[in-house]
C-alpha cells in the first residue's frame, strides 16, 4: 500500500467556527452507541453466548474505544472534512481512500433502509392499518428536512432523541436495580445465580460466545460519526477527545449495566427475541404501559439512527468529491451543508419507500443483514490509516500529539485482531454468507468502477 507525504503540523491549532458546539458533538457520540442494535439485537446476541454476552460487549467495547481513538488521534491532528475517508487517502493510497469512504456510504444508507423499515414496523402498534410506506415517506421529510436546514439544526435533533433514549435505558437499569434490592417478585429467578445455572457462564461454549462477536460489533456500527461530526465542531481540539474519552463509559453504562440487569431478573433462556428484553423488563416492573413506552423509544432511537446516519455518510462523500474520489458536484455546499449530497442520499433512501410498498414483510430482513461487513471493513481501514500515519513520522512529531493513541501499538493490533477473527466467524457462520459476499461483491463492483472512471490515473497520494 502506497503512503503520502505526511501534514507539517503535528497538531492541528484551535479553531472556532459556526457549526455543532461541545454538548451536540457529546450527545452524537452518546447516542451512537444507543440504538435498535441495543433494545432489540441484544436479545440474539444473549441467545447466542448466554450470560458470557457481557464478555463480548466488553470486548467488542474496547475494539470500538481503539478504533475512535485512533481516528481521535488523526482528527484532532488534521480535523479536515472527509474524515476517515481523507485519512485512509492520505495514509494508505488513494484506492483505500476511495473504497473506504463508499463503504462508509453504503453501511450508512444500509442501516438507514433497515431503519426506515423498522420506524414502518413500530407504527403499526398505533395505526395498524396505515401503510408502511407512508411512515418510510414521512420520516425521509423530518430528517431530510434537519440535515438540509444547517449543521446546528442537526445536532439540536440530535441532542433531543438522545435524551429520550438515555431516559429510556437509565429508566430500566434504575427500576432493574430496584427490583433486585427491594426483592420484588420477577417472572422467575432473579440475582447472581441467574449468571451461572442453566449452562454456566459459559452456556453455549466458547464457539457460542464468538458467534455473538458479529451481533454485538453490529450494535457498535455507526460509532466512527464521532469522527465525522467532530470535524464539524466550532473546536474540534477540545469536542472530539471529550465525545471520545467518554466512550467506556458509555459501553459500561448503557450496555454492560443494561445487559447486566436484565440477566441478573430474567435468565437468559427466557430472553427468546419474540419481545425486546427492554419489555420483559418493564413487564417484570408491572409497567402495564411498558409497550407503548418501548415503541416510542424505539422510533426515537430508529430515528437518531437515521438522522445521524444520512448526516455523516453525506459529509464523508462531499470530502471525497473534493479529493476527486466522488463526482466533483457532490462537493458543493449551501451554509456549511452539501445540499447536492444529501439530496443524492435521500434520492437512495427513497428505494425504501419503495420496498416498504412492494414488499412490506420482507424488507427489513433483507436489508438488515447487509452491513455488519461494511461496518467492520470501515473501522479496519482506520486502525491501519493510524497504524501507517505513525510509521511516517517522526520522533518529535510522535511526542507532540495532542491526543495519541493509548497502549499503542498493542491496543490497535489487538483490534484489528478482533476484526480479522469477526471476518472469519462470518465466513465460518452460514447465516452470515450473504452478508458477506454482498461486501465482497460491493467492494469489487466498486473497485472495478475506480478503474472503469480512470480515478487511478487522476489521483496522486499527497
Amino acid at each position: 500500500m502506497s503512503t503520502t507525504t505526511q501534514p507539517s503540523p503535528a497538531a492541528a491549532p484551535a479553531r472556532r467556527r459556526p457549526g455543532l458546539k461541545a454538548r451536540h458533538i457529546h450527545f452524537i457520540a452518546l447516542g451512537s452507541a444507543i440504538g435498535t442494535g441495543l433494545f432489540y439485537g441484544s436479545a440474539g446476541a444473549i441467545q447466542a453466548a448466554g450470560p458470557s454476552v457481557l464478555l463480548v460487549y466488553l470486548l467488542g467495547g474496547a475494539v470500538v474505544y481503539f478504533m475512535l481513538r485512533a481516528l481521535g488521534e488523526m482528527a484532532v491532528r488534521m480535523p479536515v472534512s472527509g474524515s476517515f475517508a481523507e485519512y485512509t487517502r492520505r495514509f494508505l493510497g488513494p484506492w483505500a481512500g476511495y473504497i473506504t469512504g463508499w463503504m462508509f456510504a453504503f453501511e450508512m444508507l444500509i442501516v438507514c433502509l433497515a431503519d426506515l423499515t423498522a420506524i414502518a414496523i413500530y407504527m403499526r402498534f398505533w395505526f395498524p392499518d396505515t401503510a408502511q410506506w407512508i411512515w418510510v415517506a414521512a420520516t425521509l421529510l423530518i430528517v431530510g428536512a434537519a440535515n438540509l436546514a444547517s449543521v446546528r439544526w442537526f445536532g439540536e435533533l440530535e441532542f433531543v432523541f438522545t435524551i429520550v433514549k438515555v431516559t429510556a435505558v437509565v429508566a430500566m437499569i434504575l427500576g432493574g436495580a430496584a427490583i433486585l434490592v427491594l426483592g420484588l417478585d420477577g417472572r422467575g429467578p432473579t440475582g447472581w445465580s441467574n449468571l451461572t445455572a442453566d449452562g454456566g457462564f459459559f452456556p453455549n461454549g466458547v464457539g457460542g460466545m464468538m458467534s455473538a462477536f458479529i451481533l454485538v460489533l453490529f450494535a457498535f456500527g455507526g460509532t466512527e460519526i464521532i469522527g465525522v461530526a467532530g470535524t464539524e465542531a466550532e473546536d474540534p481540539g477540545t469536542a472530539i477527545p471529550k465525545a471520545v474519552n467518554t466512550v467506556p463509559l458509555r459501553i459500561l453504562l448503557f450496555y454492560v449495566l443494561a445487559i447486566g440487569v436484565i440477566l441478573l431478573l430474567t435468565p437468559w433462556r427466557q430472553i427468546t427475541g419474540e419481545e425486546s428484553p427492554f419489555v420483559q423488563i418493564f413487564s417484570t416492573l408491572g409497567v402495564n404501559w411498558a409497550a407503548a413506552l418501548l415503541n416510542l423509544v424505539v422510533i426515537t432511537a430508529a430515528l437518531s439512527a437515521i438522522n445521524a446516519d444520512l448526516f455523516g455518510a453525506g459529509r464523508v462523500v462531499a470530502g471525497m468529491a473534493r479529493q476527486h474520489l466522488a463526482p466533483s458536484a457532490l462537493a458543493r455546499t449551501v451554509r456549511g451543508v452539501p445540499v447536492l449530497t444529501t439530496l443524492a442520499m435521500l434520492g437512495v433512501l427513497v428505494v425504501g419507500v419503495v420496498l416498504n410498498y412492494a414488499l412490506p414483510e420482507a424488507v427489513f430482513t433483507i436489508v438488515a443483514s447487509l452491513a455488519t461487513f461494511a461496518t467492520i471493513f470501515v473501522w479496519l481501514m482506520i486502525l491501519l490509516a493510524q497504524v501507517a500515519s505513525r510509521r511516517g513520522m517522526s520522533r518529535a512529531e510522535r511526542e507532540a500529539l495532542a491526543f495519541p493513541v493509548p497502549l499503542w501499538p498493542y491496543g490497535q493490533l489487538f483490534a484489528i485482531a478482533f476484526i480479522l477473527v469477526t471476518v472469519g466467524i462470518m465466513a465460518r457462520l452460514s447465516q452470515y454468507h450473504t452478508a458477506l459476499l454482498v461486501g465482497l461483491a460491493f467492494l469489487v463492483g466498486m473497485s472495478l468502477l475506480y478503474v472503469a472512471t480512470g480515478r487511478h490515473r487522476l489521483l496522486r497520494a499527497g
